[in-house]
């Protein structure tokens, strides 16, 4: 019975040796590999990463072209990446809801482009480098006819023309 109970234990301590040195293989071949960078995310400069990490759109109110808040931090952050990439240009893209003429809102698509080019002027940015276009309401991002909606076609959209990968 001794005998028994001393195999069962060496067979216990066996399989846990086993498995402790399992896990340090795994940890050699993690650590090993942690020395290779691993591409997370869009590739820097892409085209992708400014569109997903950076952002290429701000959003206006209601018949407004003044940036708020949250664009001025979305195109401080164009800025910065447009600096650290000179040879990327860019077309700013205004856009409006669906409502009033398609003459009023050509113009007013056109200040929305000016007012983001105005501001990553105003940043650093090479006025040279960047265009603006107006589409009024000629492409909408969503077509239903409610607030939520309107509030996502009335943007500027910077798009790259030049460079990474454009």
């Amino acid at each position: 019975m001794k005998i028994a109970k001393l195999g069962m234990t060496l067979g216990l301590v066996l399989v846990a040796a086993l498995a402790i040195s399992g896990c340090a293989t795994t940890k050699k071949t993690a650590s090993s590999t942690a020395s290779t960078p691993m591409m997370t995310g869009p590739a820097p400069g892409s085209v992708e990463e400014f569109m997903k990490v950076v952002g290429d759109r701000v959003f206006f109110d209601f018949d407004r072209y003044d940036i708020k808040d949250e664009g001025r931090a979305t195109l401080q952050r164009q800025a910065a990446w447009l600096k650290k990439y000179p040879s990327v240009s860019v077309q700013i893209e205004g856009h409006c809801d669906e409502r009033g003429t398609r003459e009023y809102n050509l113009a007013l698509g056109s200040r929305r482009a000016t007012a983001a080019k105005d501001y990553l002027i105003s940043l650093g940015v090479e006025a040279g480098r960047i265009t603006t276009i107006s589409y009024g309401k000629e492409k909408p991002v969503c077509v239903e006819s409610n607030e939520s909606c309107w509030a996502q076609n009335r943007r500027a959209v910077s798009v790259i023309t030049k460079g990474a990968g454009a």
